[in-house]
């Protein structure tokens, strides 16, 4: 939905247990526009399974996450021992990460005409290789996909080697059979 995207961060839930063995503890920042149903799912979802997830984004209702969602996903990180960080700059969300996580900028519902002002408010949110070296040094990057290039990341990063959106469109398409056939069994 506009909302949430739960299909999308099961599938990167299951990436991230692949690629670290883990999802108890490890720490997902997401930087750029906050406020899309991928940030919200991933929020919740880190939340459920005890992961520190800690988002950067420009000030601002439109580009922060929505509030009630941050206030569930706190509400079950008090039951899962997880994490959960709203801030406004990126260094500070990256700072230690295991996985470096972005979206477009550019949402469906975005006007052209915003377009030009989206990109300024956004642009220190761009991951870069710079951005990625305040992570952990075997810490990944993911995207959703599609992505727009020199936009919310720079080519070096979605095209190097901490880069794994592949292995993650993969694992969607296998979660979203799984769901199929659960929801099929009889």
């Amino acid at each position: 939905t506009d909302h949430e995207h739960p299909c999308q961060v099961l599938g990167d839930l299951m990436t991230i247990r692949e690629k670290k063995g883990r999802l108890q503890g490890v720490k997902l920042a997401y930087v750029g526009d906050g406020h899309n149903n991928v940030t919200h799912s991933l929020l919740l979802g880190g939340a459920a399974v005890g992961m520190h997830v800690s988002v950067g984004c420009p000030e601002g209702q439109e580009y922060e996450p929505d509030a009630t969602v941050v206030a569930r996903a706190r509400a079950m990180a008090r039951q899962t021992g997880a994490v959960i960080e709203i801030g406004h700059d990126a260094r500070t969300a990256v700072a230690d990460a295991d996985i470096v996580y972005t979206d477009t900028w550019m949402s469906y519902h975005i006007r052209p005409e915003h377009r030009a002002e989206r990109e300024r408010r956004l642009r220190p949110f761009q991951v870069t290789r710079d951005l990625m070296q305040q992570a952990r040094p075997d810490a990944l990057f993911m995207h959703c996909l599609p992505a727009e290039r020199g936009a919310e990341m720079t080519d070096d990063v979605i095209d190097g080697p901490q880069s794994i959106v592949f292995d993650q469109a993969e694992n969607r398409l296998h979660i979203q059979k799984a769901i199929l056939l659960r929801l099929l069994e009889p």
